[in-house]
């Protein structure tokens, strides 16, 4: 079963996509506008001009796009959203058909754990990590921005298909005509058809008030616990729960779709978490059967050789292949993701579009198809591209340690702001420590040398300060994960105010 990343599962997309197109029953082919065969590419904005998912440009110019359930343009979307797009896998060059987006939560937060880098909103559980985007009207453009009770939208990647976690991609504050809105998505537990409450994570909802024609909706007319739906309300009763205005049968994917065995659609590109893991043959990519042969590939992000190894129960990958008659998603290749853990921000040494380089701290970072670009600065250059950056701009990359290029970074985000004052100031570099660079005062990251003085602040993983320079170098370690923040000297080097052990 698929469940779309933004929340809104593939089950229900898949008819909305349907009737958009023209389609109906029958077997075989689905000859759907003048299509043979359909694609499906499930996955994280990362840049426009097209509309590029999945590392794919898709173009849009005869597309249709659906946003929050209205009919919306291409211009409604933004780097980080989450999106499902239909097209010809069989034409010379990828044209949408639709283009579908649709938020996992939104409404007010409940709480933020900084420490954790995760906040609650509406009851669900939503991670940020170094694969998040932040609107710019955000404050900082980052968790430290946000307060208790700000009402907010997030697109993002369910790690629990019953709705408990999510992984957010984009956050960005709730749009203002519809500020009292609240719209969850899962699984429904603990329900009292007496009282009519039930929990949708650790949110209670009273469907005391959803007219009986929501309930006809689902099979029997009723609907029971394990049944995903979505919720949408405007308001919450005494004891903090929402009273639901609508709730419709959210079903977590595809092979619930009987239209998926006639062959509508052929062939899927999906991105997101393995949910569920027996073995390399048998697995869910966000909750979508998927099975591996022996002509399946298995690669990292970098391009470089993984293996059915590397897989296992809430790793994130991007699968595609072919759909067979089951349901199942055939992988003809699965890419492995890994955590973003390196970060660079600092000015742009030097630009190499046509090789798809950018230099930062003498660092040579690579971006491609697949890396989320966007220009923050007061420029707003869109579509943003490689193309647009020039030496001394002022860029924010998060990436892995690229492997198809030693000692170099593979840009996972790439994001140009404004340049600080003076513009050597609020350099950052974050990464895992060189083996024999360390020396007090001093180490090195991507043979980027980090300087200490008396004046830098050295903590923990947990904020706490350490006693001393000594005691933090005594137990520095090869390949610790450590942040510096400081001043960009001119050799490439890095005078740290604050360093930070990090997990």
């Amino acid at each position: 079963m698929i469940r779309i990343k933004s929340g809104f599962p593939f089950a229900l997309w898949l008819m909305l996509l349907l009737a958009a197109c023209g389609g109906g029953g029958g077997g075989g082919g689905s000859q759907i506008a003048g299509i043979e065969r359909l694609g499906v590419s499930v996955g994280t904005v990362s840049g426009f001009g097209s509309i590029v998912v999945n590392g794919e440009h898709i173009g849009t110019n005869n597309a249709d796009f659906l946003i929050d359930d209205s009919p919306g343009s291409q211009s409604d979307l933004e780097v980080g959203d989450v999106v499902i797009v239909s097209f010809d896998p069989d034409a010379a060059s990828l044209s949408a058909k639709t283009v579908y987006a649709n938020e996992a939560v939104e409404g007010p937060i409940d709480s933020i754990d900084p420490l954790a880098s995760r906040i609650v909103v509406a009851g669900q559980t939503v991670n940020i990590d170094a694969d998040t985007s932040f609107d710019d009207t955000i404050p900082t453009a980052s968790l430290a921005g946000l307060n208790v009770g700000d009402r907010i939208e997030v697109s993002g990647l369910f790690v629990d298909s019953a709705g408990g976690t999510i992984e957010a991609t984009r956050i960005e504050p709730q749009n203002p005509q519809a500020a009292n809105l609240v719209e969850v998505h899962g699984a429904v537990s603990n329900l009292n058809t007496v009282a009519k409450t039930f929990m949708i994570g650790a949110l209670l909802v009273d469907y005391g008030a959803v007219p009986a024609v929501i309930d006809n909706a689902f099979p029997g007319g009723v609907f029971a616990d394990g049944d995903f739906v979505e919720v949408k309300g405007d308001s919450f009763g005494g004891g903090g729960e929402l009273l639901a205005t609508k709730i419709e049968p959210d079903a977590p994917g595809v092979g619930a779709d009987d239209r998926i065995n006639t062959g509508k659609v052929d062939e899927i590109e999906i991105e997101g978490f393995i949910t569920r893991f027996v073995d390399a043959g048998d697995f869910d990519v966000a909750d979508q059967p998927v099975t591996t042969n022996a002509q399946t590939s298995f690669v990292f992000e970098d391009g470089t050789a993984a293996s059915a190894a590397d897989l296992a129960l809430n790793v994130k990958v991007e699968a595609e292949g072919s759909v067979d008659g089951a349901g199942v998603l055939v992988a003809s290749k699965v890419e492995v993701r890994r955590a973003s853990a390196v970060r660079l921000t600092g000015q742009v040494d030097s630009v190499d579009a046509a090789n798809n380089l950018v230099t930062v701290f003498g660092v040579s970072v690579r971006v491609d198809t697949s890396t989320r670009v966007e220009d923050k600065s007061n420029l707003k250059v869109e579509p943003f591209s490689l193309a647009d950056v020039s030496a001394g701009d002022y860029l924010e990359i998060r990436g892995v340690d690229d492997g198809a290029n030693p000692g170099g970074v593979l840009a996972t985000r790439l994001e140009r702001e404004d340049l600080p004052t003076p513009p050597n100031s609020e350099a950052e570099l974050q990464g895992f420590v060189d083996a024999g660079s360390i020396a007090n005062p001093s180490f090195s990251i991507l043979g980027v040398t980090v300087m200490t003085d008396n004046s830098t602040v050295f903590r923990m993983a947990d904020g706490t300060p350490f006693a001393d320079a000594n005691a933090f170098f005594a137990q520095l370690q090869a390949g610790d994960l450590v942040k510096a923040d400081g001043d960009e000297n001119p050799n490439d080097t890095i005078q740290a105010v604050e360093v930070e052990m990090e997990n």
